[in-house]
């Protein structure tokens, strides 16, 4: 997530570089055709391609208000994540063996904390175990994947290992689903308690509500994840853009043609290019800006710098419950790498 408020220009001529570089050598090439090459055919009206823009700026905001849809979507459930958690921790802290002050029973509360610790890191490391930035991904995300590499924290033994006993990480790993099975661990655990008289059965059905709310959230987690943006709106959005952008030169050509006609001279010839590229340029910049931004935000659990901040809540959920816990020493916050909090 980007959590710098404003953008320098070195960032926004960074982003749009690849745009207004292939827009400029696009409207030349047409101006140029059309000024020394005679191709007067490649003149179209302005108007019914200002009405494809209109119906494109239509479509691609219709994308762009589905992507954040999800992202926010996303971002929600994670905070529900965060939520339920805390209420876990304070749930066993106030039911298990309360009246047991042995290491024994610290113990056992701590287990089941660190549990639920472990289950949301699973869940984070699960949803980006599989991303569509490991194939093919463009030059400046793999250099950013690489610079970022230990700061997005995505080892799966070093993550979990601190948190579960050695057995049952094992266990867990070697299960498809390891986030599935360690709620499951908690439920088999929670019976335990009851048939130990450590915890009675009206508290255990309150603990049971709080393992239903994860599974809840894996699962929105996982219909996001497993569930892609729809192709068809995502590929044609893509496609009406990029058409549209490719008129553009020709349809400024009706705007400044007239210019072009009546000029004598290489030098007068130049005048009316001027604008016509720099109009052609804009235009170009804000339409490929705005497809780009819904293409950006329409998978959220990625390793984009527009996702949700998984380990930054995780981190969070581990400050809250290891304090809940007593603990007097718990991490720091997560600190963002440059502008991007993962």
């Amino acid at each position: 997530m980007i959590i710098q408020r404003r953008f320098s220009v070195g960032q926004i001529l960074a982003f749009a570089a690849p745009s207004l570089l292939l827009s400029l050598l696009w409207s030349l090439t047409i101006f140029a055709l059309y000024a020394y090459g005679e191709l007067h055919f490649l003149r179209l009206p302005f108007l019914p391609i200002s009405t494809v823009g209109t119906a494109v700026a239509f479509y691609v905001g219709f994308k762009n208000n589905a992507a954040y849809e999800r992202f926010w979507e996303g971002r929600t459930i994670w905070g529900g994540i965060v939520n339920t958690s805390r209420c876990w921790a304070a749930a066993v802290m106030s039911y298990v063996a309360v009246d047991d002050p042995s290491a024994e029973a610290h113990a056992l509360r701590r287990t089941l904390i660190y549990r639920q610790l472990a289950w949301a890191n699973a869940v984070r490391l699960q949803l980006r175990k599989v991303s569509r930035f490991h194939h093919k991904p463009a030059r400046a995300t793999k250099r950013r994947l690489e610079a970022h590499g230990d700061v997005m924290r995505n080892d799966w033994e070093a993550e979990l290992a601190p948190l579960l006993g050695r057995e049952e990480l094992a266990e867990v790993t070697a299960m498809v689903n390891p986030a599935t099975h360690l709620l499951s661990r908690q439920a088999q655990e929670l019976a335990r308690l009851v048939k130990g008289s450590k915890l009675d059965l009206f508290h255990q059905i309150a603990l049971m509500e709080k393992v239903t709310e994860c599974y809840e959230h894996q699962g929105k987690c996982e219909r996001i994840k497993g569930t892609p943006f729809p192709r068809q709106y995502a590929e044609y959005s893509r496609v009406f853009t990029r058409t549209f952008v490719a008129l553009v030169p020709l349809g400024l050509l009706d705007v400044f043609g007239a210019q072009v006609d009546k000029a004598v001279g290489v030098l007068e010839t130049i005048t009316p290019a001027l604008p016509m590229v720099l109009a052609s340029m804009l235009i170009s910049w804000v339409f490929m800006t705005i497809e780009a931004i819904g293409d950006a935000s329409e998978d959220p659990f990625e390793r984009s710098m527009n996702d949700v901040p998984m380990n930054a809540i995780c981190r969070t959920i581990e400050r809250d419950l290891r304090q809940l816990l007593g603990e007097e020493e718990v991490p720091e916050g997560e600190k963002p790498a440059g502008w991007i909090l993962y």
